[in-house]
C-alpha cells in the first residue's frame, strides 16, 4: 500500500540569479511599506482625532456673485377683506351663507331695530311740519309786506294832496282871497304829510326785511330738519347690509335671528381678485428688509415675483409680518390662506470670495473653518460676512482653492487638527 508520494518528489533548488531577484524585490517592497506608514504617521502626528470622509461635506472657497437672501414661510391673503359690522342694536336676519359668492351691492343681511325705524318716521313729520311753516311764513310774509306798502302809499297819497292844497293856495294868496292862517296851515300839512310818507316808506323796507329775515329762519330750520331726516334714513338704509366688493362670504359671526349689539361683527368678505402674500420674517432680517425689495414667491403649481409692499412694526414671537404685491397678473389658482415659501432678495455682490453655507456657520458663531491640506481638517480662524440661502461671503482667513468641510464637524470637539480617513 503506498501511503503518499514523497519518496517520488525531488527537490529543485533555484538559480542564483532568480533569488537574488527575489530578494531585491522583497526589499523594495518593505521600503514601500515603510514609506506608506511614515506618511500616515506624519500626517496623523499632532491630530487628536479620526474622521471617515464619508461622513463630511466639503466645499471648495471660490469667487462669484453672492445674492443675499432669506427663505421665509408665508400664507395667501386677500388684500381687501372687510369685515362687516351691526350699525346699531337689532335683531339679525342672514341672507347669505358662508362660502357664498356675492356681486357688489347685493344684500348679505338685514337689520330690525324698532327704534331707528321709529327715529326716522319722528324725523319726517318733523320735517313735514317745518315744511309747512315755512309756506305759512312765505304767505305771511307777502301779507306784511302788502300791509306795509299800503300804508307807504297811503301815506303818500296823503302828501301829494297835500301839495297840491298848497300849491292852490299859493296861485291865490297875492289876491287876499284866503286868510294868512289857512296858508299857513296848508304849509304845516304839508309838511306833516312828507314826514308820514317818508317815515312809511321806510317802516316798509324794514317790515321788508323783517319777513324775510323770519322767512330765512324758518327755511334753516328746514335744511337743518332735512339733514336729521338724510341722518335717519342713512341709519335705517345702513339696516340693510350690502356688499361693499365683489367676492364671496369667508365666515359669519353670527346665527341667523340673533341680536347682536351695535358695532358687533356680522361676516367677513373676501375679495379674492386682489390677493397678496402675508410673510412670517424672522426678527434677524428686519432691519436689513425695505419697501419695495423683490421677493420669490413659490406657490407649488408656480412660481410668481413681487414686491414688499407693507412692513409690520411690530415683533411677534421673534418674527414680523411682512406684504407682497404680486407685479404682473395675479397667478390663477391661488386660494385664501394657502401656505406658500418666498425667497426675499436682500442684496447682490458680486466677485466676492464665497462659500458653500453649511452647518459650520452656526457651529463657534461662525468664527472658525476647518480646512482641508493633505488628509487633515486644520482648524481656522475665518471671518464670515453677508450670508444667502446657499451661500456665505468669506472676508478672511480662506482663499479661493480652498477646501473647506461645511457639514460633519459636530464630531471635531473643536480639535486643532482632524485626520480625514478614505
Amino acid at each position: 500500500m503506498i501511503r503518499d508520494t514523497s519518496q517520488q518528489d525531488t527537490v529543485l533548488t533555484a538559480p542564483a540569479g532568480q533569488r537574488r531577484r527575489r530578494l531585491l524585490l522583497i526589499a523594495a517592497g518593505a521600503v514601500l511599506l515603510l514609506g506608506a506608514a511614515y506618511a500616515v504617521l506624519h500626517s496623523w502626528r499632532g491630530s487628536s482625532h479620526s474622521v471617515s470622509m464619508a461622513r463630511l461635506r466639503i466645499a471648495e472657497v471660490g469667487r462669484g456673485t453672492l445674492v443675499r437672501d432669506a427663505a421665509v414661510n408665508g400664507r395667501i391673503v386677500a388684500a381687501v377683506s372687510p369685515t362687516l359690522y351691526a350699525a346699531a342694536p337689532a335683531t339679525v336676519t342672514l341672507k347669505v351663507a358662508a362660502g357664498d359668492t356675492v356681486k357688489k351691492g347685493d344684500v348679505l343681511a338685514l337689520l330690525e331695530s324698532p327704534d331707528l325705524s321709529d327715529a326716522l318716521k319722528r324725523e319726517q313729520s318733523s320735517y313735514l311740519q317745518l315744511e309747512a311753516e315755512v309756506a305759512r311764513q312765505q304767505i305771511l310774509a307777502r301779507q306784511q309786506k302788502l300791509l306795509a306798502r299800503r300804508d307807504a302809499d297811503t301815506a303818500e297819497i296823503e302828501r301829494l294832496s297835500a301839495q297840491r292844497t298848497l300849491e292852490r293856495y299859493n296861485a291865490v294868496s297875492n289876491e287876499g282871497i284866503i286868510a294868512k292862517i289857512e296858508y299857513q296851515k296848508a304849509k304845516d300839512a304839508l309838511n306833516s304829510a312828507e314826514i308820514r310818507a317818508r317815515h312809511a316808506a321806510q317802516a316798509a323796507e324794514l317790515e321788508s326785511d323783517n319777513v324775510a329775515l323770519a322767512l330765512q329762519t324758518k327755511r334753516n330750520e328746514l335744511d337743518r330738519q332735512r339733514l336729521s331726516l338724510a341722518n335717519a334714513q342713512r341709519r335705517v338704509d345702513e339696516l340693510t347690509v350690502r356688499a361693499p366688493v365683489d367676492g364671496f362670504i369667508g365666515t359669519l359671526s353670527v346665527a341667523n335671528r340673533s341680536v347682536v349689539p351695535v358695532h358687533a361683527p356680522l361676516m367677513t368678505l373676501v375679495d379674492l381678485s386682489r390677493l397678496e402674500v402675508e410673510l412670517e420674517v424672522p426678527e434677524t432680517y428686519v432691519a436689513d428688509l425695505g419697501l419695495g425689495m423683490h421677493a420669490e414667491v413659490d406657490f407649488g403649481a408656480g412660481r410668481a415675483t413681487g414686491k414688499l409692499s407693507a412692513l409690520s412694526p411690530e415683533v411677534v414671537k421673534n418674527q414680523v409680518l411682512a406684504r407682497v404685491r404680486f407685479e404682473k397678473e395675479q397667478p390663477a389658482g391661488l386660494r385664501q390662506n394657502q401656505r406658500v415659501s418666498a425667497r426675499l432678495l436682500i442684496d447682490e455682490r458680486a466677485n466676492t470670495l464665497m462659500l458653500a453655507r453649511g452647518p459650520f456657520v452656526e457651529s463657534e458663531g461662525g468664527r472658525y473653518a476647518y480646512v482641508v491640506r493633505d488628509g487633515v481638517a486644520i482648524r481656522t480662524p475665518v471671518k464670515l460676512g453677508a450670508t444667502s440661502i446657499s451661500n456665505v461671503e468669506i472676508l478672511s482667513g480662506l482663499q479661493a482653492g480652498d477646501k473647506v468641510v461645511i457639514a460633519g464637524t459636530e464630531t471635531f470637539e473643536n480639535a486643532a487638527r482632524v485626520s480625514i480617513n478614505p
